[in-house]
């Protein structure tokens, strides 16, 4: 955004170590919606750009618009396509979008339902569980303690209601297209790492590395997806009186017979965002803008360089659990020396120093030629870095690093 000559000024809220130095970051959390909406009143702000999922379907997005403020994300109705995995899947069965068999569940029957589901199963959290709700069960024994957990209330609020699905075999990717309502273009695509170990091991989390575009999610694939998934699903919402305005991102499952939506979220999402943007080669500001005013019909079409984008996610030791919060870190200058890019996440600046202050804590960020070339080149970057109580995985892009060495 800071980048857009269509950008005046830039205001981020909260921010953090990262983002001071190209916006003015303003002491406001991202769920305080009245502080929000008085800043946007004292400041004059004619263009919000939400970017988590919880103020979204908090309804942040409509209250911005009712003061007439464009806004770059959808409002609360058309958020639960995050919001709520069970409102997804039920959408999905109405507009014929492909996906996985489902039953949506309360307490009382979640156990009777799982009965008639074979092994293994997907258990998901209905709501918002920042990434962390949802459960791969390889044993009937594991499903029936993910169902347990999660209405004793291991996600909050988010498990009230369980989602139980079929377990599709295929290979996943991520996928995005902009909406502005009616109008949809396509934005990309990247590969996720979404468990915390190496060879995809261990509890998912919300993210720990990613590599764009997808090179599987050929352009036969994009159309495909782009036709039975994202254009019913922006044309349901539209019909049902909920308009889409923002982006959405699709994760995919590639199955045999054909691209598969596993679940949207309603936001860019780390840390497919950080591999997107290192490609990017337009003014975001303005494309942003003109998907948030019914303009997107008129805009330039997203271009994007040919090189491929790797991140690795240095995450703090504990995490995804209980993440050690501050942790020195240092060498940032160093990583970013050889060509690298260190982007902030869960980082605050204490006693002189940049700390860890959450569980993702910086994407090291790289490009090349081929996703072998920015691997090596994100790997060598983190290197550099002093950060004694993170960790990252040490495999992330390794699908397709194989398959450029076959």
């Amino acid at each position: 955004m800071a980048q857009s000559p269509s950008c005046a000024k830039l205001y981020a809220a909260p921010g953090n170590p990262g983002i001071e130095a190209h916006a003015e970051c303003v002491a406001i959390a991202a769920d305080d919606l009245d502080g929000l909406i008085a800043f946007v009143k004292a400041h004059g702000i004619d263009f919000v750009v939400v970017g988590p999922e919880a103020p979204l379907v908090a309804g942040l997005a409509d209250r911005l618009r009712d003061l007439g403020v464009a806004v770059f994300g959808p409002g609360a109705a058309a958020a639960r396509l995050e919001g709520s995995k069970g409102f997804t899947k039920d959408l999905c069965a109405r507009a014929n979008i492909p996906t996985a068999a489902y039953v949506r569940c309360s307490a009382d029957e979640a156990h009777a339902v799982l009965e008639g589901f074979s092994i293994p199963v997907v258990i998901k959290a209905d709501g918002l569980a920042a990434g962390k709700g949802v459960i791969i069960a390889e044993t009937r024994e594991d499903a029936e303690a993910a169902i347990d957990d999660m209405f004793d209330g291991a996600f909050g609020g988010a498990g009230a209601e369980v989602v139980i699905e079929e377990f599709m075999t295929g290979e996943e990717a991520s996928f995005f297209a902009l909406s502005d309502g009616t109008e949809v273009i396509a934005f990309g695509s990247a590969q996720d790492h979404k468990r915390v170990g190496d060879g995809d091991v261990g509890p998912n989390t919300g993210g720990m590395g990613a590599y764009s575009p997808a090179p599987v999610l050929t352009a036969d694939l994009e159309a495909q997806v782009m036709d039975r998934i994202i254009r019913p699903t922006v044309a349901t919402l539209a019909a049902e009186g909920t308009p889409y305005i923002g982006v959405l991102f699709a994760g995919l499952m590639l199955t045999d017979t054909g691209p598969k939506l596993i679940e949207y979220n309603a936001r860019f999402g780390d840390p497919e965002c950080q591999v997107l943007m290192m490609r990017y080669a337009g003014d975001l500001a303005a494309l942003l803008h003109a998907a948030s005013t019914g303009a997107l019909a008129d805009a330039t079409p997203p271009a994007f360089a040919s090189d491929y984008a790797l991140t690795v996610v240095m995450a703090a030791n504990g995490y995804p659990a209980t993440p050690e919060k501050g942790g020195a870190i240092h060498g940032i200058a160093d990583a970013e020396a050889g060509g690298g890019r260190v982007f902030h996440a869960g980082t605050a600046r204490e006693g002189g120093q940049i700390v860890a202050a959450g569980g993702r804590v910086l994407n090291v960020t790289a490009t090349g030629r081929t996703v072998t070339e920015a691997q090596a080149r994100a790997y060598a970057a983190v290197d550099k870095l002093d950060f004694k109580t993170g960790f990252c995985r040490r495999d992330i892009g390794w699908r397709e690093v194989a398959r450029e060495a076959d």
